[in-house]
């Protein structure tokens, strides 16, 4: 008798991405926060039914909150929980991140974005952006040289053949 090859799961541990935010920013620095969140987000969580793309990362009281995401409550989810798809999450960082953050806010033009949601070892993180905004002819500077990978990666192919 042979034995049963295991399948292995390939999925990735990536919940959602914020490719907006690479393209309107320049982003200087990454750091790694957890969320504070409810039971039942985080079962959304697990079924990908979040949307980050218009969120953004506010200090308040020396604290950072994770302000307009959006996770979609199952339709199973319990009748006696009262969800509320945008609310303000916390943003779980040592006090030392946070002051480096709030030195990089208060100069001009930087803001914190955020970046990915992923998990972790069990655990659901946020992975947030010092950035500073870019104006219309830098986002064309990046289009213009991704193009030019791109034609210079074909060039190369073809001479290979």
């Amino acid at each position: 008798m042979s034995k049963k090859s295991k399948k292995s799961k390939t999925s990735s541990n990536t919940i959602a991405l914020n490719k907006k935010a690479r393209h309107d920013y320049f982003i200087e620095q990454t750091l790694e926060a957890g969320l504070s969140l409810e039971g039942w987000e985080v079962k959304s969580l697990r079924d990908n039914k979040v949307h980050i793309k218009e969120s953004y990362v506010i200090l308040k009281n020396n604290e950072l909150f994770l302000f307009g995401a959006h996770v979609s409550p199952l339709k199973s989810a319990s009748t006696h929980v009262n969800a509320d798809p945008t609310r303000t999450r916390k943003l779980l960082l040592n006090r030392l991140e946070i002051n480096r953050i709030k030195d990089k806010i208060n100069q001009k033009g930087a803001t914190v974005v955020p970046l990915k949601l992923y998990w972790t070892r069990g655990k659901v993180k946020l992975e947030i952006g010092v950035a500073k905004g870019k104006k219309s002819h830098d986002k064309r500077q990046d289009i213009k040289a991704r193009d030019w990978q791109r034609d210079k990666q074909r060039a190369l192919k073809e001479s290979s053949r």
